[in-house]
């Protein structure tokens, strides 16, 4: 860990129980959730925008989506997740929440299944890499004027950073896609977007 993100670390804010136990779980079963530091980056950011409606592009075990809705005392979350033993770990660690009540869980691939319509002032894509393009072109509709979409990993730990034949080659079409998609949002006529070096990359779309 370099100096400066030893820092920064040191200035996360303290956690429940609850959310400590599914930081073990996701490390013990090698369930990717944002960093600590990038989360409070994210929260904080939401806590500005305040919006009254998020929707979330990839469940995981619920972690963002609860700390999501805990800094947003009366924000209503959906969240989309399709791999099945995530969605069960989800969906006992949301009802361990103090926060279940606010959050919707779809369950399947958020390229192919219905949400609830309507106007949702916030995006937050944390899923399939290489799809983050088609989720974006799927779902922006759905933001006004105003609205942001963030989106984590951007950095995919480091590999964006590579010449192309240095990255793993089963990562290859990964990477490209999301070099493509980054090149793409940072000329749409329709967004003002920006990178936050925090975590492994958060990157936010505000809507003109």
């Amino acid at each position: 860990m370099e100096l400066s993100d030893a820092y920064i670390n040191s200035f996360v804010q303290p956690r429940s129980d609850l959310l400590m136990e599914m930081e073990a779980y996701a490390e013990a079963n090698h369930v990717p959730i944002m960093q600590l530091a990038a989360i409070d980056a994210l929260n904080q950011l939401l806590r500005i925008q305040n919006p009254a409606k998020i929707l979330e592009i990839g469940s995981a075990i619920g972690y963002s989506a609860i700390r999501m809705a805990e800094a947003l005392p009366t924000v209503e979350i959906v969240t989309i997740e399709r791999d099945t033993a995530r969605i069960a770990a989800a969906k006992d660690f949301l009802a361990r929440s103090n926060v279940a009540q606010r959050i919707r869980l779809i369950e399947g691939d958020a390229l192919e299944v219905a949400i609830p319509e309507g106007e949702y002032d916030a995006i937050f894509i944390d899923a399939a890499k290489g799809q983050y393009q088609r989720f974006f072109e799927r779902y922006e509709r759905l933001v006004p004027s105003g609205g942001v979409l963030y989106i984590d990993n951007m950095y995919m730990h480091g590999l964006s950073d590579l010449a192309l034949k240095d990255v793993p080659r089963r990562k290859r079409t990964m990477i490209r896609n999301l070099k493509n998609f980054t090149d793409w949002i940072m000329a749409h006529p329709q967004y003002t977007s920006a990178f936050l070096p925090v975590g492994d990359g958060l990157l936010l779309c505000l809507k003109r």
